[in-house]
């Protein structure tokens, strides 16, 4: 079963990015993205990338994030 935490401070954010963890994302209570990857977050958005040219903007505050470890 996997291990699901969700993501809150910059320390978090920082160490999805450098341990690449793959992410969920919600938003209204509806899953958004799942299986990509943070590549880039600032204090309004987060960016993920789930393949090579797919890239996403996600509102921070308007979303919930959650590290999901198998």
């Amino acid at each position: 079963m996997p291990t699901v935490r969700q993501l809150f401070s910059e320390q978090d954010f920082q160490e999805a990015i450098d341990k690449k963890l793959r992410i969920r994302v919600f938003h209204n209570d509806h899953l958004i993205d799942s299986g990509s990857i943070i590549i880039r977050f600032t204090e309004e958005t987060v960016i993920t990338q789930s393949s090579v040219s797919e890239l996403a903007y996600h509102p921070r505050q308007e979303c919930q994030f959650f590290e999901v470890r198998k």
